[in-house]
């Protein structure tokens, strides 16, 4: 073979090579079957449906659909994992995932039926990353571990066999942020683990709220109580304990290790100002029914005093408060108007209101649905969404908003309305679909069809 002929089947070789990695790249997985049962298939545009098994590549684009007796577990490339429901119908509209990259996008159109989902590094990349489509509601997906599904006279036939009592749909966040101002806010929990908090993200007893440089925050409680928060603050909920058919048994005890508050109490305060207090390293402020600002530096954050300067300053606005300095027993009452600046140089009141971040609280609206509930029935026609962890905000047709929590079940009807369901829809909560993280989904759905639930899974 001469070498002009030789050199032009290398270079069409290698075309092909390139040709073939090109297409290979293109069409690059966005996640796989890890399990099917039953007749479930998925389909690109017009190309031919592809069975349901384990290990077939899904792409973006994909219609995953399962029969009436069918399910598939399936995992994306980011670790998102989803058990796709018998009699659903999903879409895969958009799918973008690079590990450590700023544009990663997941956007899903449910048409029918449900899914249960753990979400992976997209949700967690950004509060609009990750979202779910359907006719009714759009849900956003702040990183979480949740259930989807639309209703229609299904779902209240299965409630209908379920032979024991639905429990109450109660909202187990202390607080929920209403507005967030900047760009960083946190909360790290009683096992060191640290979540990025978007607005109508929750906040539980034994979390420490932090917020960034140039990043303001408002707190509403399930009480009533309100926080603002400044920049560079560090402010953690002791103790909440809250019943609003008893609100003198509640408990409100918080700390502020750094930083500003502007606080107004609610209903637990009204009810028993003995169970409210604010504790800093410099004094504990015993709360009388109020509104106080509270700024903490120096000293009072663990950090040195440079100037002598800084320490802690209290001022009410609102009601009174009683302080009591670290080391003493005596206690000193400030009516609205009045203050003290507290340091290692001594004690001196403050007579004119010093500058603070953010809005008093008392100026701040809440959403009305923030922790509402209201009836809804089994058999309504709808989105019904579960968290079993994290936050999910469910954004109604009509434009209607509702976060929902650790333990929260949401719904969004036909008409644009949201709600809280007063109870936990029992079609929801025992549901035997193996979860998608369950080790072994063929045992798990077999025990379940048999009627014995297993250990993996939520209830």
């Amino acid at each position: 073979m001469n070498a002009p002929h030789e050199s032009l089947l290398v270079r069409l070789a290698l075309g092909v090579v390139f040709a073939v990695a090109a297409g290979a790249v293109q069409a690059q997985a966005a996640g796989e079957v890890e399990f099917a049962r039953g007749v479930g298939f998925a389909q690109s545009g017009s190309q031919t449906p592809r069975i349901l098994g384990k290990g077939l590549p899904l792409q973006q684009g994909d219609r995953v659909t399962t029969s009436g007796n069918g399910s598939a577990i399936i995992r994306m490339a980011d670790g998102t994992r989803m058990t796709v429901r018998p009699g659903s119908e999903l879409v895969l509209a958009q799918y973008q995932f690079k590990e450590n990259a700023s544009d990663n996008t997941m956007l899903m159109q449910l048409v029918r039926g449900g899914f249960r989902a753990v979400t992976g590094l997209i949700a967690r990349s950004g509060p609009d990353a990750a979202k779910v489509q359907t006719s009714t509601a759009t849900i956003g997906i702040r990183g979480t571990d949740f259930d989807a599904r639309l209703c229609s006279g299904d779902c209240g036939q299965e409630s209908a066999r379920v032979g024991a009592s639905a429990r109450p749909n109660a909202v187990l966040a202390s607080a929920k942020v209403v507005s967030v101002q900047g760009g960083d806010l946190f909360a790290v929990d009683a096992s060191s683990q640290r979540r990025r908090l978007v607005e109508g993200g929750s906040v539980y007893p034994g979390d420490l709220v932090e917020t960034g440089a140039g990043t303001r925050a408002v707190l509403a409680f399930r009480d009533d109580s309100r926080i603002t928060l400044g920049s560079g603050t560090r402010f953690r909920v002791d103790n909440f304990i809250y019943d609003e058919k008893n609100a003198a048994e509640g408990r409100f005890l918080v700390s502020l290790l750094k930083g500003s508050v502007r606080a107004l109490t609610g209903l637990i305060a009204k009810a028993n100002n003995r169970n409210v207090g604010f504790t800093t390293t410099t004094a504990t402020i015993g709360i009388r029914g109020t509104g106080v600002d509270m700024n903490c530096t120096g000293p009072c954050a663990g950090e040195p005093s440079l100037d002598g300067s800084s320490g802690l300053t209290l001022f009410t606005w609102l009601g009174s408060i009683a302080v009591t300095p670290a080391g003493q027993t005596a206690l000193q009452v400030l009516q609205a108007g009045q203050g003290l600046f507290i340091s290692p140089a001594g004690i001196r009141p403050v007579f004119t209101q010093p500058p603070m971040e953010g809005p008093r609280p008392d100026q701040v609206a809440v959403p009305p649905k923030l922790f509402a509930a209201a009836p809804v029935q089994d058999t309504q026609e709808g989105l019904f969404v579960f968290v079993r962890d994290g936050h999910i905000e469910v954004a109604s047709s009509a434009g209607e908003i509702l976060h929902l929590g650790r333990g929260e079940a949401g719904f969004a009807g036909p008409r644009g309305e949201t709600a809280r369901p007063v109870l936990i829809p029992k079609f929801i909560d025992f549901d035997r679909l193996p979860l998608p993280t369950v080790r072994n989904p063929g045992v798990t759905t077999l025990l379940s069809e048999s009627g014995n639930r297993s250990s993996n899974q939520c209830r």
